[in-house]
């Protein structure tokens, strides 16, 4: 075989097992702890819909993949797909609310509407809700 060859069969094989350890780590990547993560941003959940309600782009590229820590009333807590717990936040706009998806809640009987309360979590984007992904319950403060 022509050295070039070589060299360019080696460079595919070596540009192969670099995507491949690479998708595995990604694969393996452990969502970090957001209840002891640094929020980017405090933020009611009134202010937070506001802001997308008003200007989704500037709020896109404010807030995406960014962590939140959201407070606010309980709208609903509803359970979600595997074991994951869905709690509305009330906003004032009949029409829209954050959304915030709990991966591991200890006991969700004790969340209802009407609570104050506050979560941390990664802002995903807006589809009539604000979406946060994997929150931690930071505080609840009793009706």
């Amino acid at each position: 075989m022509k050295l070039y060859v070589k060299i360019a069969l080696g460079f595919v094989v070596f540009v192969a097992l670099a995507g491949i350890l690479g998708a595995l780590y990604l694969f393996n990547l452990k969502h970090s702890d957001m209840a002891k993560a640094k929020p980017d941003f405090i933020v009611t959940a009134t202010v937070l819909q506001k802001a997308f309600e008003d200007n989704e782009t500037a709020a896109s590229k404010l807030y995406i993949n960014k962590i939140l820590e959201v407070s606010g009333k309980i709208a609903s807590v509803k359970p979600a797909e595997n074991k994951f717990i869905s709690i509305s936040l009330v906003t004032g706009n009949d029409l829209s609310s954050v959304i915030c998806t709990c991966p591991a809640i200890s006991d969700p009987s004790m969340l209802s509407a009407g609570e104050e309360i506050t979560l941390r979590g990664e802002c995903s984007g807006f589809l009539m809700d604000v979406l946060l992904n994997n929150c931690a319950l930071i505080q609840n403060k009793k009706k």
